[in-house]
């Protein structure tokens, strides 16, 4: 009987130790919280950058493909002018296709890039996007080239100052620039470093795109 109570005691004892093990470790266990992220796409359409248009198109759809589906994206065109062409789910793969066919047809009158007026609409929808409870995460895909009128082309002298103005208000937000010559890329890393960081500043040139998407994710907290 003794040894019986004793072997009793010591299985008690012992469930007793591991659930007590058991709770401080789930205890300790932080779930991350999820943060659905927007991203706003600026396509260059413009008559000079033809020529890379369909393997940014499905660059910019595989960037859809994984995204979640409570994620939400904006796709600016960026030619003469800019404007949105699409808003809403990165799932709706149907709508982003036939949109982005129909709105970045060739136009060979449409040879300038607005890249400047781009980015300052890219900014706005950020901030907006964040009042929503977004992370707001920017994706410029072109070649990066100001050509066309004057006004609305990238300042490169004063966009680090607008992008500090956002980061006031938008502390995680993140930037990408893809498919744009070397020499350009070096001049957005040269400039927007030292105000985004490693981590939230992504670059890739034609040969180096294939691991772009997993640091923009890395770059929105995914």
């Amino acid at each position: 009987m003794n040894k019986r109570l004793i072997t009793v005691g010591i299985i008690i004892l012992v469930f007793s130790i591991v659930g007590k093990l058991l709770f401080l470790g789930l205890k300790n266990i932080k779930i991350d919280e999820f943060h659905p992220a927007a991203v706003i796409f600026l396509v260059d359409s413009s008559a000079s950058n033809q020529a890379m248009l369909d393997e940014e198109v499905s660059y910019l759809k595989s960037i859809c493909a994984i995204l979640d589906p409570e994620d939400a994206i904006k796709i600016l065109k960026v030619s003469e002018d800019s404007y949105l062409i699409y808003e809403g789910s990165p799932s709706d793969t149907s709508t982003i296709n036939k949109t982005l066919k129909e709105f970045t047809k060739y136009d060979s009158t449409e040879y300038g890039t607005a890249y400047g007026e781009a980015i300052k609409k890219a900014f706005e929808h950020a901030l907006n996007m964040k009042r929503e409870g977004y992370t707001p995460s920017i994706v410029v895909i072109g070649d990066l080239e100001n050509e066309g009128d004057i006004t609305k082309q990238l300042n490169w002298d004063t966009l680090p100052k607008n992008v500090e103005n956002v980061k006031k208000y938008i502390p995680e937000i993140s930037m990408m620039f893809v498919y744009a010559h070397p020499e350009k890329l070096d001049t957005v890393k040269t400039k927007l470093s030292p105000v985004l960081g490693e981590k939230k500043l992504v670059i890739a040139n034609e040969k180096t795109v294939s691991k772009s998407q997993r640091k923009l994710l890395e770059a929105i907290g995914r």
